[in-house]
């Protein structure tokens, strides 16, 4: 695939450069959508927005579809006013709605202007709920059936509206007011009798509240492995529907985000060859500095500590290995309990039983450590350093697996990002923590 991708992208060069329309729509004619967004991610805005003008309608709004959020606001800038008007107006309503978040904001009220009654109308619902609630993800593009249908008249009523609908495999059932009743999918509807009623062939719908959060959401929707799930308001009236597509596309948008943040960085939101070297720098400065920041606290630890090392120089052998060990242990911490957060295993309530589980899991590694440490060290140093290197593990252990554990739970708890308060923030705490503890011990064991 890799070859034929290069094949296929070393092809396109030379009719690029000469911008010869005629070769290069030819050439894109021959791959799928996939290969072509593969291209497009790797080149400039101006050659972007040539191959993409080339491509046949319906193969343009494939190809938009699959594009990064990012890349697709940068695309709208290089298209001509009619190219950009036609192709809003086709875009399905919640990737209407996704869209206009990444635009500048006179661009996308004059876009949003622009539709026709019925997609604007479509479209309103969408953008009136909060970012980040799953309201904003919903598709206003569904069938719903009624209970006194019979199944015969319900695949009639399928065929004549769902043509313009997200999915028909998963279809709500509401009463006269819109309230979510159940759901019926297309499957039971077309092995059933055609006079058996829509209500006798129904199930329990699985359900949203449209203001709840994107991601939770759409993880209780993948852990129930159904194909959508009915979005409603607080009096379970139907608003739109969620499909399985969306609620995976959410979380792997939160996973790049978490895996992002746990590095010190921003999520780029396009792909790493696309983005500027000033966007990936912004990516990256304000933790970096907040980092350097946070570091001058073990800098003036082992100020306040000098006269120790001068008196035992040998001490400063084992800061590395300390500092590094602290980290590492609050690292895994954080980066476990921020997953099942995620995953829902845990929940705010849980942080004592949390925090508790983690006291035992740092003292059971800090003790296996210490063992190892208190061994090495006394063959090499003598006892009395041994025993000094041995208890500091097993309390900075302790302390970085409780910590560790229980700052996702604080954040979550405030509104932020579990994610920011892992590994950056968790190893800079341990670093400067681990010192004042290894000092403490050092000057009660040694008797400096």
């Amino acid at each position: 695939m890799d070859e034929e991708f290069d094949a296929f992208s070393a092809s396109l060069a030379a009719p690029l450069r000469r911008r010869d329309l005629a070769a290069l729509s030819e050439l894109i004619a021959e791959h799928d959508a996939v290969m072509l967004v593969r291209q497009l991610e790797r080149e400039d805005a101006a050659d972007r927005a040539v191959i993409y003008r080339l491509l046949p309608r319906d193969r343009a709004l494939e190809v938009f579809e699959l594009l990064e959020p990012g890349l697709r606001a940068e695309l709208f800038s290089g298209l001509r006013d009619d190219d950009v008007t036609r192709l809003f107006e086709e875009l399905d309503p919640d990737d209407r709605a996704q869209l206009v978040d990444e635009l500048p904001a006179g661009v996308a009220q004059k876009l949003m202007r622009g539709l026709s009654p019925a997609e604007r109308d479509l479209t309103a619902p969408i953008l009136g709920y909060p970012k980040g609630s799953i309201g904003r993800y919903m598709s206003t593009e569904y069938v719903r059936l009624q209970p006194q249908l019979t199944v015969g008249d319900a695949l009639t009523h399928v065929r004549h509206r769902g043509t313009d609908a997200e999915t028909v495999y998963t279809l709500p059932v509401t009463d006269t007011e819109r309230r979510v009743l159940g759901v019926v999918g297309l499957r039971d509807l077309v092995m059933r009798p055609g006079d058996t009623l829509v209500s006798d062939v129904m199930t329990e719908a699985i359900h949203v509240h449209a203001h709840d959060g994107a991601e939770p959401a759409a993880r209780s929707l993948v852990d129930a492995q159904v194909l959508a799930a009915p979005v409603v308001d607080t009096e379970d009236r139907l608003l739109g529907i969620l499909t399985i597509d969306d609620a995976s596309r959410i979380l792997e948008t939160a996973e790049d985000e978490d895996a992002a943040r746990q590095g010190a960085s921003e999520p780029l939101g396009r792909p790493y060859l696309t983005t500027p070297v000033l966007g990936i720098v912004r990516s990256r400065v304000v933790w970096l500095l907040v980092l350097a920041i946070s570091a001058l606290l073990t800098v003036q630890v082992l100020g306040v500590f000098e006269a120790t090392l001068e008196e035992v120089v040998t001490l400063a052998l084992f800061i590395p290995l300390l500092t590094g060990t602290a980290g590492n242990t609050g690292s895994q911490a954080a980066t476990t309990v921020t997953r099942a957060l995620a995953m829902g295993e845990v929940h705010q309530r849980d942080v004592l039983s949390v925090a508790w589980r983690e006291v035992r899991v740092g003292l059971t590694l800090g003790g296996l450590l210490g063992i190892l440490g208190f061994g090495l060290g006394s063959i090499v140093f003598g006892w009395e350093l041994g025993l000094v290197l041995g208890v500091t593990l097993v309390a900075i252990c302790t302390l970085a697996a409780t910590v560790g554990g229980a700052m996702p739970m604080l954040a979550r708890a405030v509104r932020a990002d579990p994610a920011v308060f892992s590994t950056p923030f968790i190893s800079t705490f341990c670093d400067a923590t681990s010192l004042i503890i290894y000092f403490a011990v050092a000057t009660w064991i040694l008797g400096l």
